[in-house]
């Protein structure tokens, strides 16, 4: 039977056969004076803390410095040939855009580090991406040399490998800031940008287009972290696939929160704004008070979210302190969102507004190694479709296949399968893994399980390796996590598997964090708290729902820097958990 094949409604895309940097920064008209087809003036990027902003211009100017002083400098020179890796190891600033797209200039390719790494965790990147050169904030600095003293280098050799992107923001127009101790003999953003300017960028047409620029890594779900190619090809058409879009070119800015060196960050708030002329406002990391004091203080219009995000809308006392009526569309990605919480925040943002004002929250889909978007709810039927990742957008393919010799019948859930040019190269230094992961025809499997329904919107039930297997059912831990983040006590929660040997199958156990840990200091409160939340979801599910496996009450719920839940931490918990006992056979008998 040939392969059920489904496209989006909406027509392709022209195809790109130029560089990242061509396609973003090159003039459309005779005259020059445009940048990437929008006027050179307009601002791009924006310190939230200081205000300090650079336009289109300034943009494409420091980047082509930057990208010449890598190329030109004594210390960065060996490490700076085209083809060459550096990594970025910073939170969010006002220099990310910068140093990216000047490296891109170069012709390099760019790994990024999660800012949160310890020198061990930076090392194996480090290395598997066979990264040269590090560019770092200043808070930074000392993880980065535990790194390369970790993998054998001197202190002489490593600084020589190290470039601070410094606080100090003159360079943009913005306050001056003091350097720290440790700053002291490493080469500084400022030194490479006083060197000249490349006259024009590396070119990557043709077949070079399949190049790799990027190297994410994505956690997955064993094993070491796995470095993503994505290529040229695979960003330029990224861009122009994503649809619905709120604003017009020119229009208020967005509020950029999301981590820079996650795939999600980097295309929707570095590359997509930029293409449609629309500027963005840094802010260096997530913070709830500082989320809503800049919304209030730039008049945000958009935020691209993740679902914790929403939690803090729901509860954080801060939203009560700021005007943040104009925040009238958010996006949210990297991790599931019920619709639950979706009616909470917009009933809490809409009791402050006039009424008929707009207060719209969708989701779209993705991953590390599309790009990351393949889906996205259209603002029109953000509350028609509440809980889909909406339409598949333009010049893709998808499939749901319900095991690897035949697809899903229509309206039935199957694992979601991708085809298109945002699907990634493979895994760098992997082939094992990209030949599971990429079809011979060049089908990318996500191992997310789906359902499409009569209009093309889909919905995600669960990832295929963490559905919850009770006794001949499947509990999706997406749909409980939803549920339970409506009870007015949690904050956060998690479900997982954890295996009964007694009942030969897997029972649903989660974790909760209490939204006011101050009442539950005890061990017997936990307990009790506990226990009335797994008695709570009795009242709102089926029974081969229930959390038999138990609850957990914890501090915190691990996530990654995007939002997306680390079940695998939690399963390792779960086991220290049973070893020592504390998963009791009461909790598995609950009928």
């Amino acid at each position: 039977m040939a392969p059920r094949v489904y496209t989006s409604h909406l027509p392709d895309v022209p195809p790109n056969n130029v560089s990242i940097f061509t396609k973003l920064f090159s003039s459309r008209t005779p005259g020059g004076s445009d940048v990437g087809g929008h006027p050179g003036s307009w601002t791009a990027y924006v310190d939230a803390a200081s205000g300090a902003s650079l336009t289109r211009a300034d943009v494409k100017k420091l980047a082509l410095s930057f990208a010449y002083g890598l190329r030109d400098h004594p210390t960065t020179k060996p490490f700076a040939c085209r083809g060459d890796t550096v990594l970025i190891f910073s939170p969010n600033t006002l220099a990310w855009p910068v140093v990216l797209y000047g490296s891109v200039a170069a012709g390099l390719r760019c790994t990024l580090a999660n800012s949160a790494y310890t020198g061990h965790e930076l090392a194996f990147q480090y290395k598997d991406s066979r990264a040269k050169l590090v560019l770092t904030a200043e808070e930074g600095i000392s993880t980065v040399r535990a790194m390369f003293a970790d993998i054998g280098l001197s202190n002489a050799e490593a600084d020589k490998r190290i470039l601070v992107l410094g606080s100090d923001l003159r360079w943009a127009g913005g306050p001056a800031a003091t350097s720290r101790p440790e700053a002291a003999g490493l080469l500084s953003l400022e030194e490479l940008f006083s060197r000249g300017t490349l006259k024009k960028e590396e070119t990557f047409e043709g077949a070079a287009v399949h190049e790799t620029v990027y190297l994410c890594y994505s956690s997955g779900t064993t094993g070491n972290p796995k470095g993503v190619e994505t290529t040229h090809k695979n960003i330029t058409t990224l861009v122009d696939i994503i649809v619905g879009f709120p604003l017009p070119s020119g229009g208020p800015p967005i509020l950029g929160i999301l981590p820079f060196y996650h795939i999600y960050g980097v295309s929707n708030l570095l590359h997509h704004p930029m293409l449609i002329g629309v500027p963005v406002v840094i802010q260096t990391r997530f913070e709830p008070v500082q989320f809503c004091a800049n919304i209030a203080r730039y008049k945000i219009a958009f935020a691209f979210i993740v679902p914790p995000v929403l939690v803090v809308l729901a509860r954080h006392p801060a939203v009560d302190s700021y005007d943040l009526t104009s925040l009238e569309y958010m996006l949210s990605g990297a991790a599931p969102l019920g619709s639950d919480l979706v009616k909470m925040v917009q009933k809490r943002l809409l009791s402050k507004r006039k009424p008929g004002s707009t207060c719209l929250i969708t989701q779209g889909y993705g991953l590390t190694e599309t790009s990351p978007s393949t889906h996205m709810l259209d603002f029109a039927s953000a509350d028609r479709k509440v809980g889909s990742v909406g339409f598949l957008l333009p010049s893709l393919k998808a499939r749901l296949v319900e095991d690897d010799d035949g697809d899903a019948e229509e309206g039935k859930p199957g694992e979601l399968w991708i085809h298109g040019e945002t699907v990634m190269k493979g895994y760098l230094n992997n082939p094992a893994a990209t030949k599971n992961a990429i079809t011979p025809d060049g089908w990318f499997k996500t191992g997310d399980v789906a359902i499409r329904d009569k209009e093309g919107y889909y919905y995600i039930v669960d990832r295929k390796k963490e559905l919850i297997k009770y006794k001949g059912f499947q509990v999706p831990p997406a749909e409980l996590e939803a549920i339970l983040l409506t009870h007015p006590d949690i904050a956060d929660a998690a479900v997982i598997g954890v295996d009964s040997v007694e009942q030969a199958t897997e029972l649903p156990r989660a974790y909760v964090v209490h939204a006011n840990s101050a009442k539950i200091k005890t061990a017997q409160a936990k307990a009790a708290f506990a226990d009335s939340v797994a008695k709570w979801i009795e009242t709102k599910v089926a029974k081969h729902k229930y959390l038999r496996g138990g609850v957990g009450v914890i501090d915190i719920i691990p996530k990654s820097a995007s939002g997306k839940i680390l079940r695998r931490e939690l399963r390792d918990q779960a086991k220290q958990e049973v070893a020592r006992g504390e998963i009791t056979t009461a909790f598995k008998a609950r009928l």
